[in-house]
């Protein structure tokens, strides 16, 4: 039998991990599995400070602290060298999967993590310019510039269906 603090927390996590989830896959490009681990962080993270966050300021807080965890992930350089594959395909998959939804997060998965962090909280998870500030911890500013350029470079990787996307 769990104590209240531990009740609360588990339905804060049942309630919200799917949203929490949603973002982080769009966050890591598309990346599934890495999402998963993003948003284990997150959870982890969150039972640690649960008693000193204040009610009010549970979503904003969980998404500070997926931004955080994918940036932290995403700077380990073990993490990047490391590419673990279940099943070795016989050959290469089709990027036919889910179209333009398939283009879109591969195309976010080759842009840097806080632009990526900014475009995903403003156009996928619908916060505002300053709810986006205060999940990233920057101004206002470096969110609209942010914004803009990622949407310019999503443009420009997703409107060109010849595009390579080795680097870019």
């Amino acid at each position: 039998m769990g104590s209240a603090r531990d009740e609360e927390f588990q339905d804060f996590v049942r309630r919200r991990r799917p949203a929490l989830l949603k973002i982080a896959t769009a966050m890591t490009g598309g990346d599934r599995h890495l999402a998963e681990d993003v948003v284990q962080v997150c959870v982890t993270k969150l039972y640690l400070a649960w008693p000193r966050i204040r009610p009010v300021e549970l979503d904003g807080y969980a998404r500070r602290v997926l931004v955080n965890a994918l940036i932290d992930e995403k700077r380990d350089v073990f993490r990047r060298r490391e590419q673990v594959w279940a099943d070795v395909p016989d050959r290469p998959q089709s990027t036919e999967r889910d179209g333009d939804r398939y283009d879109l997060l591969k195309a976010l998965g080759h842009m840097p993590p806080r632009m990526r962090a900014a475009v995903v909280l403003r156009h996928v998870e619908g916060l505002s310019i300053e709810e986006t500030a205060d999940a990233l911890r920057c101004s206002t500013g470096t969110v609209k510039s942010q914004t803009a350029r990622g949407l310019t470079r999503l443009r420009e990787l997703v409107g060109d269906p010849d595009r390579t996307y080795s680097g870019t």
